[in-house]
């Protein structure tokens, strides 16, 4: 049976931690799935990740579809949220509206993520049924606003961020994710809420943790301070390709074992 939000929201008010990652292909959801990551995330971060783009800007919906639909596909019990990328929803709450429900209907995502406090979309996607995950602190989809990828919510700016947090919770969002900001206002804003915070650079005070899987599993070639890596897949990766290169120069490969009789 799926992970739901019903299911989070029990989880904060137990006190249980859980994970979330993101995924963007059927045998890294089914991997993830079967070692048990109850949320996955097929973000817009598969611009950067998967598809060479320097920023998240320029992945379009067609793209977040495509992935949207191979994770879902791997996914037996884990909740798979799609992201919604640039310029789906910031032109009208209609857009906005149509765009998620593709996510829902086509992508067969069971939650969609909007980045920003965009109040009134995340109202009116609620009340037609489309559970909501919002995102606050850092934004990559405003990285050119806000001068690059820069730790948000230092000092005077704190507030701003809390109070776009409780707006965004009174919209009807089932969870928000917290991204690069000091610690102690993740921590701040995880206990004045009542749904799930889900961090990436906010603090251990979260309810929730995200990576990027890349950067999980030491694919990034230059990850983010506020990443770890618990593998180093992209040495592997590297010896693997290098070994079949020389056994295959070397007529090595294949021998017996691998051919046909």
């Amino acid at each position: 049976m799926n992970v739901t939000i019903h299911d989070l929201r029990s989880w904060k008010a137990e006190g249980k931690r859980f994970a979330m990652l993101t995924a963007y292909d059927f045998p890294t959801a089914q991997i993830l799935d079967r070692a048990g990551v109850p949320v996955l995330l097929v973000g817009d971060s598969l611009g950067r990740n998967v598809l060479g783009y320097a920023n998240e800007l320029p992945v379009t919906m067609d793209e977040m579809l495509h992935h949207v639909k191979a994770v879902t596909r791997g996914a037996e019990h884990a909740m798979v949220v799609g992201d919604m990328p640039f310029m789906s929803f910031q032109a009208s709450v209609e857009d906005g509206v149509r765009n998620a429900g593709r996510l829902i209907k086509e992508g067969g995502a069971q939650a969609v993520k909007i980045e920003g406090p965009q109040l009134d979309l995340v109202h009116r996607l609620v009340e037609i049924g489309i559970p909501v995950m919002a995102h606050v602190g850092l934004t990559p989809q405003a990285v050119y606003g806000m001068g690059g990828y820069r730790v948000q919510g230092r000092g005077e700016a704190a507030a701003k961020v809390l109070e776009q947090a409780s707006q965004l919770e009174k919209a009807g969002a089932f969870a928000i994710v917290l991204e690069a900001m000091p610690s102690e206002l993740g921590g701040e804003i995880t206990r004045s809420l009542q749904i799930p915070t889900i961090g990436i650079g906010a603090g251990p005070e979260c309810d929730a943790q995200v990576l990027v899987v890349n950067d999980l599993l030491g694919i990034t070639e230059k990850p983010p301070k506020l990443a770890k890596a618990y593998a180093d897949l992209r040495g592997t990766i590297t010896e693997a390709a290098e070994s079949f290169v020389r056994d295959v120069e070397a007529g090595t490969f294949p021998d017996a074992d691998h051919s046909y009789s």
